[in-house]
């Protein structure tokens, strides 16, 4: 089985990689299933939309994860409350639209989608490690799933390493989001599970995570000229992690990482 996480989609140069790159990758690796954070691809760098949404689905995205930016464009709560293929953190508050967690069938296969938000540095939310536990209570490597993927979209890499750890030889792959500048990290870990500290974005490099590099670096020197962040709307890198998993254990035999387009591939 090979399953392809990618990075968060930023912006509409973002969008355009996935929608002009991603179906070819996808003949050309064979690949089985694709996750993408979507939490920053709307026209404004955050938030998504049902347009958005279906549009990336048409693409070849099976799952949209997401993050702090799910609710920014207040149309999406009335869609992900219906639309089980767009996720928004599992340990948000109860009663929060939609859900985290996602099952999915493909090929006679069960594919768990977990996606989590860090604690540090971000938003509140609910304990990631206590969410983490009360998950695998429920969902079993093996039993009712074949393969487990799990986003954590957070700040502090020592988290995102410590619940790599932690889920090591239970899931398929953990994948950190959020900081959109990929790490060199990727590997599979003793028990199996595929690691990487943060698979970057989908966007245009040449920019600071994504936006505007001049009106961020105005920003930073507090010029009074300085304006709210838009994106950067050059050439994006599609970047992301590709898995080939064990179809008997589950677990990750071979990883690779993904670099098509922009400034990172050149």
């Amino acid at each position: 089985m090979k399953i392809l996480l990618l990075g968060d989609i930023m912006g509409p140069s973002g969008r355009e990689v996935i929608y002009n790159k991603l179906p070819n990758l996808i003949k050309e690796k064979n690949i089985n299933f694709v996750i993408a954070n979507g939490e920053n691809a709307d026209d404004t760098g955050v938030g998504i939309t049902e347009e958005i949404c279906l549009r990336l689905f048409d693409s070849g995205v099976n799952v949209i994860t997401s993050g702090n930016h799910i609710w920014d464009q207040k149309e999406i709560m009335e869609f992900i409350s219906k639309e089980e293929r767009l996720l928004r953190p599992n340990n948000f508050f109860d009663g929060s639209p939609g859900t985290g967690l996602g099952i999915y069938k493909i090929d006679n296969r069960k594919i768990a989608v977990l996606n989590l938000m860090g604690n540090i540095f971000m938003q509140k939310t609910d304990d990631l490690f206590e969410a983490v536990k009360f998950f695998l209570k429920k969902v079993k490597l093996n039993k009712e799933a074949d393969f487990i993927l799990v986003d954590v979209h957070g700040e502090i890499t020592s988290e995102k390493n410590a619940l790599a750890h932690f889920l090591d030889g239970l899931v398929t792959a953990v994948v950190g989001t959020h900081t959109h500048i990929p790490t060199n990290d990727f590997r599979i870990l003793k028990k199996g599970t595929a690691y990487q500290t943060d698979i970057g974005m989908c966007g245009d490099y040449d920019s600071v995570i994504g936006m505007n590099k001049e009106n961020s670096i105005k920003k930073f020197l507090k010029d009074k000229t300085a304006t709210k962040h838009f994106p950067a709307l050059g050439e994006a890198t599609m970047s992301g992690l590709l898995i080939e998993a064990d179809e008997k254990t589950g677990l990750a035999k071979k990883i690779l990482p993904i670099l098509i387009g922009g400034t990172l591939e050149r």
